[in-house]
């Protein structure tokens, strides 16, 4: 098993849906000549999908939200949009507290130039990110009172960790004391721009009793008195060399921190959660992630793993197959390119029912991308439902089946009408929603039962509006409000 695996028409499902939104029938239909070909050729079809920079910019925060989504209902680029959602959530930025939409428009355009790069040269453009140096206080950080928000967030979420995988501490309070010393002084211009503020910057000759600078000593591969940050001399050149530092750290096993735990944590977003260490190992050194930091190399990797397509099982299902809860973005553009439905305006109205906008939908849902809940991002997985949330689904997927005006739901867009047979209709609308493969025979059984009144109707005729717009609307709803299409 492995890269050279052949994928079938399951799978590839599975690697556009978990790669991308949807997908349509059209994407697969660009794609469907992979089925037979290796999950390797597959990979690289992925990989070599169009990538373009976005630059969502806005007057308001909402403004840079809603040309966000837009980007991502159009689905040119559905690889690398899927693939900053991501580092959204990892490198997370509130827009309502850093309120700068200039700053927002800087910070995305630095996930869709990284994305997909080096991993070092990311976190190192992240030091100097107008919205992070905001949003986590460096622009605060004076050399009096050195701010140890940002370099304990560098170490806790977006590198090291505060524990490795066997539950050991990755670092000190000491070293996020002295790490906060080399970013004083950091600041930003109006046009976003980073500068130091020499000024404000602790230099050692100013602080002697603050001793040397320099982190993890006596431990995780480094000798006694740790590693200095003033190999390049003090100053500018400290913040970059804190992350060479950071990216040598070794864990309890003697295994690169930082790339176990990047690896780990794209495994848990394209795969399943907590995925065993063994597997983690086997990402990183396929993909050489620990020396070369390619982040492509390491997803690619991943994607030709037995552990991305263990959650593509089709039925029978057992209790092992895993699987994962789509986040509500997803969710929302997948279903809006599936269905063809529109959102109307410059505030994405989506007509039909209680005719909300669609930040208004994803926020009932609990995600409105730009503007996580903290530092921290969202809680993926479980976190994903309540009843709330699972509420603020349904009440999505009803309006979509209610929208009937411009930028409408219609099904003679997405299916043949002159079916008659309930199984065959059934079939019809869930792969237009893309769940056939994940549906049980039970859960299809029951989807004909709603159609038949539980038998009382065995023939059914799309052509009389009735029929239409209560049976055939409602199985729509129905699929899209399914436990299978929450999940992917």
């Amino acid at each position: 098993m492995g890269e050279n695996t052949i994928i079938t028409e399951s799978d590839l499902r599975h690697i556009l849906r978990r790669t991308g939104f949807g997908p349509t029938p059209k994407d697969f239909s660009k794609a469907d000549h992979l089925i037979g070909q290796t999950r390797g050729v597959a990979a690289d079809y992925v990989l070599g999908l169009n990538r373009k920079v976005l630059k969502a910019k806005g007057k308001e925060n909402l403004d840079v939200h809603n040309k966000w989504v837009k980007h991502l209902l159009k689905g040119k680029t559905p690889f690398i949009d899927k693939t900053v959602l991501f580092w959204h959530d990892h490198f997370s930025v509130s827009a309502n507290v850093v309120d700068i939409p200039e700053a927002m428009t800087l910070h995305l355009i630095n996930h869709y130039t990284y994305a997909l790069g080096n991993f070092k040269d990311y976190v190192k453009a992240i030091n100097k990110d107008a919205a992070m140096m905001v949003f986590l206080n460096t622009v605060d950080n004076e050399k009096a009172i050195p701010n140890e928000n940002y370099p304990r967030e560098l170490c806790e979420l977006f590198t090291l960790g505060v524990f490795d995988l066997n539950g050991v501490e990755n670092y000190a309070q000491e070293d996020i004391v002295q790490i906060a010393r080399a970013f004083t002084g950091w600041r930003v211009e109006d046009d976003g721009v980073p500068f130091l503020n020499t000024n404000q910057h602790d230099y050692e000759i100013d602080f002697p009793e603050r001793g040397p600078k320099a982190i993890f000593d006596n431990a995780h591969g480094f000798p006694p008195g740790g590693g200095s940050f003033t190999t390049s001399g003090e100053g500018e050149a400290e913040i970059d060399v804190v992350i060479d530092l950071i990216f040598d750290h070794l864990d309890s096993d003697g295994m690169n921190t930082v790339a176990r735990r990047t690896a780990f944590r794209l495994l848990e977003f394209f795969a399943y959660a907590n995925p065993d260490k063994t597997i983690v190992d086997e990402v990183v050194s396929g993909s050489s992630f620990d020396s070369s930091w390619n982040i492509e190399a390491l997803i690619r990797e991943i994607m030709v793993h037995d552990a991305f397509f263990e959650t593509a099982a089709t039925p029978p299902f057992v209790a092992t197959t895993k699987k994962s809860v789509k986040w509500p973005i997803d969710y929302v553009v997948s279903t809006m390119r599936l269905t063809r439905t529109k959102a109307k305006g410059k505030f994405l109205i989506l007509r039909g029912g209680q005719e909300l906008e669609l930040v208004d939908h994803l926020g009932n849902m609990g995600q409105i991308i730009g503007d996580p809940p903290s530092v921290f991002g969202w809680d993926w997985e479980a976190g994903w439902i309540s009843s709330s949330t699972l509420l603020a689904r349904y009440t999505f997927a009803r309006d979509i089946i209610n929208n009937r005006e411009s930028g409408a739901f219609k099904p003679k867009r997405l299916m043949d009408l002159s079916l008659t047979d309930p199984g065959e209709i059934a079939d019809a609308v869930t792969d237009v929603l893309g769940v056939t493969d994940q549906l049980t025979s039970i859960e299809r059984d029951h989807l004909i039962d709603y159609l038949t009144d539980n038998g009382a109707s065995p023939v059914l005729d799309l052509g009389d509006e009735d029929v239409l717009n209560t049976k055939l609307h409602g199985l729509f709803a129905l699929v899209m409000q399914s436990p299978a299409y929450q999940l992917h």
